[in-house]
């Protein structure tokens, strides 16, 4: 499973980078205004950091306006994902991009319907919102199961994306059901090396090593 990571805080990305956690990078507009940079100034910057890819989404809501601002955003780095809605003119500038050879991250996701649209307009990657539909007592898992069965079904090479992960319950359960990437803060990430048990042996350990009144170095 690939490890993309669902923030625009450049000290973030590197820190996990460093460790060769991050196989790209997702953004969005809520998350280029909580990093209060530019948008076009801080994706650059993360495409020169890591070498998968960067989402960059458009904020048009009509598609010519969207592919021209995907070309624009796409001129940034090679390795620019163009990120467009799951709207009728977002599957339109999704087929027109990934025509002219450009990776598209198609988002906001909610139904298996949406995601087969998304692959027959030739998406390279979808994105499920999981948390937002547990949101409203659906369960985001039963849809990244169904996109899987579909997408298998038929061949098509859209990787799926489960995106909105809330916990580290949410990326087990998106890697046991064979989703190909997940995108997550980096707090839930990091989370997931924690565990109490580990903790408390760690705990017992030290307590243990004191009392030897030895040192390694």
């Amino acid at each position: 499973m690939k490890f993309f990571v669902d923030t625009a805080e450049i000290d973030a990305i590197a820190e996990l980078n460093d460790l060769g956690m991050v196989d790209g990078v997702t953004t969005n507009p809520s998350l280029i205004m909580k990093s209060g940079r530019d948008i076009l100034e801080v994706t650059k910057e993360i495409c020169d950091l890591v070498d998968g890819p960067v989402s960059a989404e458009v904020v048009a809501m009509e598609a010519e306006a969207m592919i021209a601002e995907g070309r624009k955003l796409a001129a940034i780095a090679d390795n620019i994902a163009v990120k467009v809605p799951l709207t009728w003119d977002g599957l339109k500038a999704c087929k027109v991009l990934s025509g002219e050879g450009r990776m598209v991250n198609v988002t906001l996701c909610f139904s298996a319907n949406q995601a087969l649209l998304a692959a027959k307009a030739g998406a390279t990657f979808i994105s499920p919102f999981i948390g937002r539909l547990d949101d409203i007592n659906l369960d985001g898992m039963e849809l990244i199961e169904d996109i899987r069965t579909i997408y298998d079904n038929y061949g098509f090479e859209t990787q799926i994306l489960a995106a909105s992960i809330r916990t580290v319950n949410h990326i087990t359960d998106a890697a046991r059901i064979g989703a190909d990437v997940i995108t997550a803060p980096p707090a839930v990430i990091k989370a997931m090396a924690n565990h109490p048990l580990t903790d408390k042996g760690l705990e017992t350990f030290m307590k243990d090593w004191a009392k030897t009144g030895q040192k390694i170095l």
